[in-house]
């Protein structure tokens, strides 16, 4: 995904989606409480889940093929277990695009262990 701006105007630009060309995209996300400011608002659904952070664990090869300033941001995102909140299968590995890279990676418990970093 990236931004383009133009004369004309801002483009954002979105890539590895199953869309045609122009393809308007609508993200409508729950309304949650400890991020928004409407006090008396309550969360529903999202109310229920339990949020954690995992712990990541990074060989040192595979973290240096992300640039040093990209790092801190691509482990944060790992931290919030980008996994389908549906699976719980600490043999699979699962994969997600960040920036120029496909990361590969399996969760047991509350540890994700990186086992591949892909260029794209």
């Amino acid at each position: 995904m990236a931004v383009e701006k133009t004369d004309e105007g801002t483009t954002l630009l979105v890539s590895g989606a199953d869309l045609l060309d122009n393809t308007p995209i609508l993200d409508i996300k729950p309304y949650l409480p400890y991020a928004d400011c409407h006090t008396d608002a309550t969360g529903g659904y999202t109310a229920e889940t339990e949020w954690k952070k995992l712990t990541v664990r990074f060989q040192e090869d595979l973290l240096e093929k992300i640039p040093k300033e990209k790092r801190a941001g691509l482990c944060e995102c790992l931290e919030e277990d980008p996994r389908p909140s549906y699976q719980d299968d600490p043999s699979r590995v699962y994969g997600m695009a960040f920036d120029a890279f496909q990361v590969r990676f399996t969760v047991d418990g509350d540890l994700l262990t990186v086992v591949a970093v892909e260029n794209t």
